[in-house]
């Protein structure tokens, strides 16, 4: 199992979200105002300070947390792979949402001085992540150490439960409400899966992206609907088989993988979407 490909490539959003993160931690950081980045529910029906639950979406509040965060959201890239950069911004709108009225409520309602600060950083998002890692990443190799079963997976687990507890309650918090908010999106709340920002909102993350969206869905159409001709190949070339790895490393079998890179000309984002759409019930 792997992320796919290495760096940024097919996930402008993701790689938006971790230089954001990355850049107000360090900054906040070198001034020393880490606090300052966390918020209690006191800030904000009481003082109105609005600005820091928009900051602390973004920053951390300590470097070990960042490394460990930083690490997650990289990882996680490979659902904006898998569902597309537009899809994947609606899921972290709605999981940054969520995660934080449910944070909110359980301020208000569990009344612990111990949790009147919460921890900051995108726990939301990250732990939001968990739920499809859970569900739609499958095993691709299992090992035994000392005894004890491990998977490929066992890694990206270990990092979130590293971040959990960081700082013990006040970022348990956070993490349950990221898991409670990525199990509503996949339950599929208002129809909140197939929802879609209009494509000049999301082609602010990547002026490439609509480009790659129009094409995806002239290929998705040509792959199902065979009265339009698809394009005159026979077989994948041979620099497609690490593309095939990577669709195969999403969850797709091979031989699925191979057919729609024929038809999406070896282009991993067309050949994924179009996988995804074949999947989906008309």
């Amino acid at each position: 199992m792997n992320g796919g490909p290495s760096g940024f490539n097919n996930a402008p959003v993701t790689r938006t979200i971790v230089i954001a993160t990355a850049l107000f931690t360090i900054v906040f950081g070198i001034q020393g105002r880490f606090r300052n980045l966390s918020w209690s529910y006191q800030d904000i029906f009481k003082k109105l300070q609005i600005w820091k639950l928009i900051v602390s979406i973004f920053g951390f509040s300590s470097t070990p947390e960042l490394v460990f965060g930083i690490y997650l959201l990289y990882y996680f890239r490979v659902f904006e792979r898998q569902i597309g950069s537009n899809k994947y911004s609606v899921f972290i709108l709605f999981s940054v949402l969520v995660s934080l009225l449910l944070e909110v409520l359980a301020l208000w309602l569990l009344k612990d001085p111990s949790l009147s600060i919460l921890t900051s950083g995108p726990y939301g998002l990250i732990f939001a992540s968990f739920v499809p890692f859970y569900f739609d990443i499958p095993v691709s190799t299992r090992y035994r150490i000392f005894s004890l079963n491990f998977s490929d997976k066992t890694f990206i687990y270990l990092a979130g439960l590293q971040l959990l507890l960081s700082s013990w309650r006040r970022s348990t918090v956070p993490g349950i409400c990221g898991i409670l908010a990525g199990s509503l999106y996949r339950s599929n709340i208002l129809r909140t899966r197939r929802m879609k920002f209009p494509e000049f909102m999301a082609s602010l993350f990547s002026r490439l992206s609509w480009a790659s969206t129009s094409s995806s869905r002239q290929l998705e159409a040509s792959y199902h609907h065979p009265s339009t001709s698809p394009p005159p190949l026979s077989e994948a070339p041979p620099e497609a088989e690490d593309s095939i790895a990577t669709l195969v490393s999403m969850g797709f079998d091979s031989n699925s993988a191979r057919q729609a890179l024929i038809h999406a000309r070896n282009d991993v984002n067309a050949a994924t979407n179009i996988l995804l759409e074949s999947q989906t019930p008309h």
